[in-house]
């Protein structure tokens, strides 16, 4: 009997090897009855132009600027960056109190000229293209002098925070390497000195021969719920080679990359029967102008529904002041995503 199995209906703790932090698995409370909030299911968009929607393109933007009549993938500065270029350098401190400036480049990111569409109803040659266009964002921004680090994520849905149904994502590029990047760098830089190897490809050859928690396989990049998941059906797209970054992606590799993006999102759509909202984001080597032999790029996928598309997972309570909780086992997420068909539900 596998280590998994043994905890299938007791609670026990997981620990993150990307973070160094735990997680709390409460598998026996997937039995107890619910009687939350729930809420009307997403519909999938039906309209391919909207004459109102600031990306589509032609459409003006709310700083007045005009979209292009673009064809593919699309990028701009986002209008309501977050950060700035041109920031000055400046400290403060008294006492206990300490800030500093941070400079960035925020970019937004579309993915197709189609209103109606997300990553799942997407060709994959379509979602091709917007992996082309990570890669040059990620090069040309992180060539910056001030820009040592190159966040690219996709809030999907209204309740995660997107603020336009039109398919897109974000780019924020900035002077500091974030704290959850620190995390994940300290991390796999104490078994690379120790190794020489990197931890997401020791780490995915376990996975590989257990079986208990792989999504998706291509020959390229794997799928899996990762052992540590904290969110109910969360997941991680790694590349089977040692890369640092998506930079160093070939042709072929950029298309087994979509195709593993595509299947995924559909996993997702159909689990439910709706437009499965979720945060996704790609983790990879700062561009501090430093060597990261360490670094293993990947992609995560964080999305909150529960138990149907009128449930969701709230952080609350005792995760709020203690640490991460979850009530299916990563095992049993994947099994239920895994026996889900290939086809989309709305038979786009």
């Amino acid at each position: 009997m596998s280590k998994a199995n043994t905890f299938k209906d007791t609670p026990h703790r997981r620990y993150n090897i990307l973070t160094g932090e735990w997680i709390l698995v409460s598998p026996h409370r997937t039995k107890r009855p619910w009687q939350g909030k729930k809420d009307k299911k997403s519909e999938l968009q039906k309209e391919t132009y909207d004459p109102n929607c600031y990306l589509c393109p032609t459409n003006q933007r709310a700083s007045g600027d005009t979209n292009p009549d673009y064809k593919g993938a699309h990028s701009f500065v986002n209008d309501f960056s977050a950060l700035l270029p041109n920031v000055p350098h400046e400290t403060y401190t008294n006492g206990l109190l300490k800030a500093e400036s941070e400079a960035g480049i925020c970019k937004v990111v579309c993915f197709s000229p189609n209103h109606a569409l997300t990553l799942p109803l997407m060709e994959v040659s379509a979602i091709t293209d917007v992996v082309k266009l990570w890669k040059k964002e990620y090069r040309e921004l992180g060539s910056e002098s001030n820009i040592n680090y190159v966040q690219i994520f996709e809030n999907k849905g209204a309740i995660m925070g997107c603020s336009n149904p039109h398919p897109h994502g974000q780019i924020w590029s900035q002077s500091s390497i974030p704290q959850e990047v620190r995390k994940k760098q300290n991390q796999q830089k104490a078994h690379w000195d120790s190794s020489k190897k990197s931890l997401l490809q020791d780490y995915l050859e376990q996975e590989l021969e257990l079986k208990e928690r792989i999504l998706i396989e291509n020959e390229h990049f794997v799928a899996l719920i990762p052992y540590w998941a904290v969110w109910p059906y969360e997941a991680m797209i790694v590349p089977r080679k040692h890369y640092q970054h998506i930079g160093m992606l070939n042709s072929e590799e950029e298309k087994s990359y979509a195709e593993m993006i595509k299947k995924l999102a559909i996993m997702y759509d159909n689990l439910f029967e709706t437009s499965f909202p979720y945060s996704s984001g790609i983790h990879q080597a700062p561009t501090d102008g430093k060597q990261h032999p360490e670094w293993h790029f990947h992609m995560s996928f964080y999305p909150p529904l529960l138990r149907s598309a009128e449930v969701k997972k709230f952080m609350v309570g005792y995760e709020m002041f203690a640490y991460p909780q979850r009530d299916i086992t990563a095992e049993a997420a994947a099994e239920t995503l895994r026996s889900l068909p290939e086809e989309h539900y709305s038979g786009k």
